[in-house]
């Protein structure tokens, strides 16, 4: 097919193709866990810490519906990505200081399920009201 490349160069464009589905798949589609906010009486705040390094984890959270939520963003790299964190649906864009812990708070009265992402919408999680 291309009579000038050799064995080498195969191998080259080979390892780069699988390295760029690996950053792919890591970025997009790998799982990161879940976890459920701690949560006390009805109506006391739920909360959960997500470390922002490379992505969220968890990535996704369970929370109830009606009571507030305060979910700790710790983030623990100096990416520009993860400099901020978006919640389109609540109406809250949050700055991410680096290797600080910062809350954001939000009401969750409606069961459903809520993306979150970095300013630049690599990053990606996922509240889920219950």
């Amino acid at each position: 097919m291309f009579p000038d490349l050799d064995r080498i160069d195969w191998l080259v464009l080979l390892g780069g193709g699988l390295a760029i589905a690996v950053l792919n798949w890591y970025f997009f589609w790998a799982e990161r866990g879940s976890a459920r906010a701690t949560s006390g009486a009805p109506g006391t705040v739920q909360e959960v810490t997500v470390v922002v390094q490379g992505g969220y984890t968890p990535a996704t959270i369970h929370v109830n519906a009606g009571s507030p939520v305060r979910l700790l963003f710790d983030r623990r790299e100096t990416s520009s990505c993860s400099e901020e964190v978006v919640f389109p649906d609540f109406g809250i864009r949050t700055f991410l200081p680096t290797n600080a812990t910062t809350p954001v708070l939000l009401s969750a009265s409606t069961p459903g399920t809520y993306a979150f992402t970095c300013g630049m919408s690599m990053l990606r999680g996922t509240l889920v009201v219950e």
